[in-house]
């Protein structure tokens, strides 16, 4: 058993909070959550540690809705994987989501591996072997032949060969099939990023057969087209959501397809990294308000979004997450409140996780303890004081092998 104890415990979602919270932990799961007095007269709280963080909040576990743990960040990250085998690969899964989960996120969804790796390294969390975050995985996308991340394995031609690679997915084990709808910007001699890669006849193959063995699909799509055409699927999530024009002619923005992907629920990845700054820096003032006004113009819809960083990138690290998300408080505008809220409760429910998300009982125990309010003040974030993860809690030194 284990208590904690700070001055306000934020529950979820929409901002509910405890002030003068308590938290009780039993093995995995949240006992009871509610305020001190409260918790302190609950049976089972006069035998449990007891861990006092004054001047702190405890907040659920944050969740990274995007990244690839088998790309190290590095300018050299293509072919740093094109150079590894499965054995250096694996050691870097492990040693990623470890940084991760020191950061606060217990709960992190990759979306492009080569042969399942990272579902290995998420089946050894869950048993027990090794210490890390809640890992979900997509094992390899699916891309046309030389396509969009092509080196994954996940190369199809037609629909016969799309449902035998969702099949084989699926029997690795993967949490979600992802799909690249449309082309990307890393790999060497694939279409261009507004470019379709999968006709919407083909995209409806895939969330068919995607369904038919009780996957959610996540939709690589920059391209205005192929938003479209994943919406009309019926994808659950969209990767990047660009909204570029065809022949790269500058934005396209589409209100009825907007509004559909707010009236389906689809939630949006926008994937922006920590260093938010230096990617603007690099991609140059235009192209980085461009992107901001899509967030802002979405928003007017209701969409829903779920942040991720596309962790693996250059300059996308895992140890930074609070970084990712100060992106929407300092440059879209929006509450640090509504922030933490989007990357704990908001999360949760966009990526289907119902015992997660929320500091309430039978909930994991997946939290977060923090310095300050970062409801207040999004750099809280980076205050940490204590992560937990499925009721055990972690300190920087002791994340790694049991």
């Amino acid at each position: 058993m284990l208590l904690l104890t700070a001055d306000t415990v934020l529950t979820g979602p929409d901002g509910d909070r405890i002030p003068g919270g308590a938290v009780l932990v039993d093995g995995r799961t949240i006992t009871a959550a509610g305020p001190r007095a409260e918790i302190d007269r609950h049976p089972a709280a006069a035998g449990a540690e007891h861990r006092d963080f004054p001047g702190a909040t405890i907040l659920p576990g944050l969740i990274n809705g995007h990244a690839h743990l088998v790309w190290d960040a590095s300018f050299k990250m293509l072919q740093n994987y094109f150079d590894a085998d499965d054995d250096e690969l694996l050691l870097g899964v492990v040693g990623r989501s470890q940084q991760a989960l020191r950061a606060g996120v217990t709960t992190l969804r990759d979306l492009g591996d080569r042969r399942g790796l990272v579902l290995r390294v998420r089946d050894a969390i869950n048993r027990g072997e090794l210490t890390g975050p809640r890992l979900l995985g997509s094992a390899a996308p699916l891309t046309p032949p030389k396509g969009h991340c092509w080196f994954f394995g996940g190369e199809v031609a037609g629909a016969d060969a799309i449902r035998a690679q969702i099949r084989h997915n699926a029997e690795l084990g993967a949490d979600v099939i992802k799909v690249m709808a449309s082309g990307g910007e890393t790999t060497p001699e694939s279409p261009p990023t507004w470019a379709g890669q999968f006709s919407a006849e083909e995209l409806r193959v895939v969330v068919a057969e995607a369904t038919a063995v009780g996957l959610p699909v996540a939709a690589h799509a920059h391209g205005t087209g192929s938003i479209a055409d994943a919406v009309a699927a019926g994808v659950s999530t969209i990767e990047h959501c660009s909204w570029l024009g065809a022949e790269n002619s500058g934005p396209d923005l589409r209100e009825d397809v907007a509004r559909e992907i707010s009236d389906r629920g689809i939630a949006v990845c926008h994937a922006y990294p920590p260093d938010w700054r230096g990617f603007a820096d690099f991609v140059g003032e235009q192209r980085f308000q461009a992107a901001l006004e899509r967030v802002r113009w979405m928003d007017q819809f209701g969409v829903k979004f779920l942040p991720g960083t596309d962790g693996g990138l250059p300059t996308s690290v895992f140890d930074d997450y609070a970084g990712a998300l100060s992106y929407y408080v300092e440059a879209v505008g929006w509450t640090p409140g509504r922030v933490v809220d989007m990357a704990t409760a908001g999360a949760a429910a966009a990526l289907g996780l119902d015992q997660v998300g929320q500091v309430a009982a039978g909930f994991d125990a997946d939290l977060l303890v923090v310095d300050g309010d970062p409801s207040a003040d999004i750099h809280a974030l980076h205050r940490q004081r204590l992560v937990v993860a499925r009721g055990e809690p972690i300190a920087p030194a002791a994340v790694g092998v049991r």
